[in-house]
């Protein structure tokens, strides 16, 4: 189970997944900063950005949940495959959810006349290799899957 490289990875997209929690995902300096944060309550009283922190805070935690579940699903590949492209959706929706509360935030102040700079944090680019390494577990999965199918022929 362990010994397989999908399962590094894996695990791996897991630890970004929880990891990228803990940090700010986007900053924003007005006179004072401002941070898209999955944990933290959002900095300003808006219903979209409300909605779009607490979705992140949805979809860190399960992507961790199916990349980790899928480790342990390595005697059934199908289902391994399955969920893998379940962790690539829950990745997706926490980049999304992530980049919607940091436009909406800018747009924000944007209407308050308040010149902000703005850029990515931490958060953000813990993020960025999930996808790498997903794709990876699943090409490795497909291996698998090809070494078993030349086994059941012998």
């Amino acid at each position: 189970m362990i010994a397989r490289i999908q399962s590094l990875y894996l695990l791996l997209v897991a630890a970004l997944a929880v990891g990228s929690m803990f940090f700010p995902f986007w900053s924003f300096s007005a006179g004072h900063v401002f941070l898209v944060h999955d944990l933290l309550p959002p900095a300003l009283d808006d219903q979209i950005i409300s909605a779009t922190s607490f979705s992140g805070r949805l979809f860190s935690p399960l992507t961790a949940i199916a990349a980790t579940s899928s480790v342990l699903l390595f005697k059934n590949r199908e289902l391994q495959s399955r969920l893998i492209f379940l962790a690539i959706l829950f990745f997706l929706g926490d980049l999304f959810s992530g980049l919607t509360a940091a436009h909406f935030m800018n747009e924000h102040f944007k209407t308050v006349s308040l010149a902000a700079t703005h850029h990515p944090e931490a958060g953000f680019f813990m993020l960025l290799p999930e996808p790498v390494f997903l794709l990876m577990a699943l090409k490795g999965v497909k291996t698998d899957e090809k070494i078993a199918n030349a086994y059941k022929r012998l």
